[in-house]
């Protein structure tokens, strides 16, 4: 306690000091957990036990960030706050406070739920996705690189801006030949695209999306049932493209049409092909750089929006790689 540092704190009612620092303070020993000392309020001060003027600096940009989302009626979670905390010293105030303030939603779930881009990173690449013909979208599990293109593709379907959905993957780890699997086609893809099943289910509900499935509006195929074909007035997604041979990914890319969008997801660090077979995604993020319409974006651990053990055990596993 010889290096209690004192912040003074603007706060009219024990209501708001429970919205700011959670129930049972729950936000500040989190704040503590992230920071490493000892953080708490007494009446309308923020103590925090250290004179580490960097670590108070950032603990105090950090809250006074919260004051503000919250007198504009924008609330927040735990997962805000770990990333609020981890990009303030990188970014600043503004860029931060644009996302929240500033956030544009993207889609609305069947319940009516608002659903918005939860980190820069997320923001920056649903722009290049409305800018762009074709997007590369890299970077570890969890930052929402499928997941968003899926819910953008869904909101221009419902604008009628597109046609189609088409989403597609290489089957890897069952071999790209599915011939030897028992069942139909739906039956064998499957189980490898429950993830895009999921994210379709959330906004449209089970009946509406088996409705266009069937139909032909939304289509969901293995990565070898695009040959031959010219997906125009679509927009179409490989997911899992880091399994992709560069051939496969030649196959692809090549199948964009007029009136087109092209999303391409991966995690160049997750590859199932065989140790001597080179990524088609790592090719093409390398070979069509800087071209009008191409775009490619890097997603970072910060952008894990799973459980915050998900970011520690990505960092944990790429280090003991290093």
């Amino acid at each position: 306690m010889v290096d209690l540092t004192k912040l003074d704190l603007k706060i009219s009612s024990v209501s708001e000091m429970v919205t700011l620092f959670g129930t049972n303070d729950k936000y500040l020993k989190l704040l503590s957990k992230l920071s490493g000392v000892e953080v708490y309020a007494s009446s309308n001060q923020l103590l925090i036990d250290t004179d580490n003027n960097e670590i108070v600096l950032q603990i105090k940009a950090v809250v006074e960030l919260l004051q503000i989302l919250l007198k504009k009626n924008i609330f927040f979670n735990e997962r805000d706050i770990i990333y609020i905390y981890q990009m303030i010293p990188r970014t600043g105030h503004d860029e931060l406070m644009d996302l929240f303030v500033g956030r544009k939603e993207i889609i609305k779930t069947l319940q009516g739920r608002p659903i918005y881009p939860k980190t820069l990173n997320q923001k920056k690449y649903l722009d290049l996705i409305e800018k762009s013909a074709l997007t590369f979208g890299i970077g570890p599990a969890g930052t929402g690189k499928t997941y968003l293109a899926v819910l953008i593709a869904l909101r221009k379907l419902k604008e009628g801006s597109i046609k189609r959905l088409v989403l597609t993957r290489p089957a890897v780890e069952a071999g790209e030949n599915l011939g030897f699997l028992p069942g139909d086609l739906k039956e064998k893809i499957d189980p490898y695209l429950r993830p895009l099943y999921d994210a379709m289910y959330e906004i449209l509900g089970l009946k509406q999306t088996e409705d266009l499935i069937e139909k032909g509006i939304i289509e969901i195929a293995p990565l070898a049932y695009m040959r031959g074909r010219t997906l125009e007035n679509a927009f179409v997604i490989l997911d899992e493209a880091q399994n992709t041979t560069i051939n496969q990914m030649k196959l692809f890319l090549t199948r964009l049409g007029f009136g087109s969008k092209m999303v391409v997801t991966g995690d160049i660090t997750q590859s199932d092909l065989p140790s001597k077979v080179e990524s088609g995604l790592i090719k093409a993020s390398n070979i069509l750089k800087e071209i009008n319409d191409i775009s490619i974006h890097f997603f970072e651990n910060s952008d894990v929006v799973r459980h915050p053990l998900v970011q520690t055990i990505i960092e944990r596993f790429e280090n003991a790689k290093n």
